[in-house]
């Protein structure tokens, strides 16, 4: 087990998956009969990572109720009627789980992501943190991740991915497509997939909770030159739609689901 923290943002509206977010925060639409949040996080502590912060907000209750009932929501069990104290489970929950150790912090309805962290930062305890988004996977080597971002001396890194070696790219002239290119390992557009690393006291001094995350305190990490990029040439996904529910479902489904590293 590892002491780094990661901090998985949870507390957004998931506007776009309304379907889903009308009944229960967008980290809890189930993968596989889980939530994806439980998806990220073993994804985590597949590499020992196993303490989570979950800066919580919209309908942050359900998330604690989840991981207070876990073993009762996730696993078979007996139950006496005659005492009602006496359940008996019937687990094969893998031991990284098992010493999963989860602070949950309400950090309001309509924080910005960087409000949230400075929610979450008195306690943070080690030099090292990460963070990622609560609605992204990838097959991911962290310990690779946390390895590199040391490596480059810098304040903090994002992984970048690419969306076109996920799906494939078209190559359209006017109305016409004229080639549908394969899948590949290494694209030249990139984006910000989350599961980023961050060295604790620098990057809350400049933290800047008044604007969004990504385009205040980040952008000044870029323009300081102390924004460094961990480029993920595996598979990449988030759930933002309900299309990209049904497709994560129907990888899992169909034994394809690559973030399943564990």
């Amino acid at each position: 087990m590892n002491n780094i923290q990661t901090i998985i943002l949870c507390g957004g509206l998931g506007t776009r998956l309304q379907e889903e977010t009308e009944y229960r925060p967008k980290p809890m639409v189930p993968i596989g009969g889980k939530p994806i949040l439980w998806h990220i996080m073993k994804i985590y502590s597949h590499y020992g990572f196993t303490n989570f912060v979950l800066p919580l907000g919209y309908k942050g209750e359900q998330i604690k109720e989840f991981f207070y009932h876990y073993h009762l929501m996730t696993n078979p069990c007996r139950i006496s009627l005659r005492d009602h104290h006496n359940i008996t489970f019937f687990s094969d929950e893998p031991d990284d789980v098992i010493d999963w150790n989860i602070l949950c912090v309400d950090t309001g309805e309509s924080t910005l992501k960087s409000g949230r962290l400075r929610c979450v930062e008195k306690y943070l305890t080690e030099d090292t943190i990460m963070i990622t988004y609560g609605d992204g996977v990838a097959d991911i080597n962290i310990e690779d991740l946390v390895r590199f971002h040391k490596s480059q001396g810098k304040i903090a890194t994002i992984t970048a991915v690419s969306p076109a070696a996920q799906f494939g790219e078209l190559k359209i002239d006017g109305n016409l497509i004229t080639r549908i290119k394969e899948k590949e390992h290494i694209s030249p557009h990139y984006v910000s997939g989350g599961f980023m690393v961050v060295n604790k006291d620098p990057f809350f001094k400049i933290l800047d909770e008044t604007t969004e995350l990504e385009y205040g305190t980040f952008r000044h990490l870029a323009d300081i030159k102390q924004l460094a990029s961990y480029k993920h040439t595996g598979r990449w996904a988030c759930m933002d739609t309900i299309r990209d529910r049904e497709y994560l479902n129907s990888l899992w489904d169909n034994k394809d689901a690559f973030w399943k590293v564990w």
